[in-house]
């Protein structure tokens, strides 16, 4: 039997990122929770053929097999960054690389990051119908987080850690039973 799969993406290039810490966060929670693996990315590791790529075929190796575990998981933590008002074109490039049905029902956590609250619906009103194009499964609670929410790159809002805590727990119907720990299969 394979053991489940759970991706990250971080829509960000930039190395400390808030985006990529949080993504990591959701991620380790949900590792926690319920004793699965998982692997992040951000637009870093998929590397500079991404820009090129005018289709799928376009991409380098490297670019290809990020985008092949992407596509393989059970479910994904998706990230983005905010950039006036809305994902970056890079990160949107990657995603329209992604045939619809290769995320149809596959469960998704969506969170974002931005400058202020100014920017906190973004991932209800950009995110969530992306995903939602692709009939994926977008968790009903939706992640964002400021600049204030973070100390060193690392999670230190207590009501952001608890809003992470609601969408790790919507993930449990989609983790099979027996990959849980005896505690969280109950």
């Amino acid at each position: 039997m394979m053991a489940f799969k759970l991706v990250g993406l971080a829509g960000s290039f930039n190395r400390p990122s808030k985006t990529y810490a949080l993504v990591d966060e959701v991620l380790s929670k949900t590792s926690c929770a319920y004793g699965v693996a998982s692997t992040i990315f951000d637009l870093h590791d998929v590397g500079p053929s991404l820009g090129r790529a005018q289709w799928r075929k376009d991409l380098d190796e490297q670019a290809h097999k990020v985008l092949a575990q992407i596509v393989s998981a059970d479910a994904l933590v998706v990230g983005s960054p905010t950039f006036k008002g809305s994902y970056p074109g890079i990160f949107k490039h990657l995603i329209d690389l992604i045939e619809p049905h290769e995320l149809r029902g596959k469960p998704v956590i969506i969170v974002g990051t931005g400058g202020g609250d100014r920017h906190a619906l973004m991932v209800e009103h950009q995110l969530r119908p992306l995903f939602g194009f692709f009939m994926s499964h977008v968790m009903p609670t939706a992640i964002y987080a400021s600049d204030r929410d973070f100390t060193d790159y690392k999670v230190s809002s207590e009501a952001l850690s608890q809003r992470i805590d609601f969408a790790v727990q919507e993930l449990r119907p989609f983790i099979p039973v027996n990959e849980r720990p005896l505690a969280a299969a109950e």
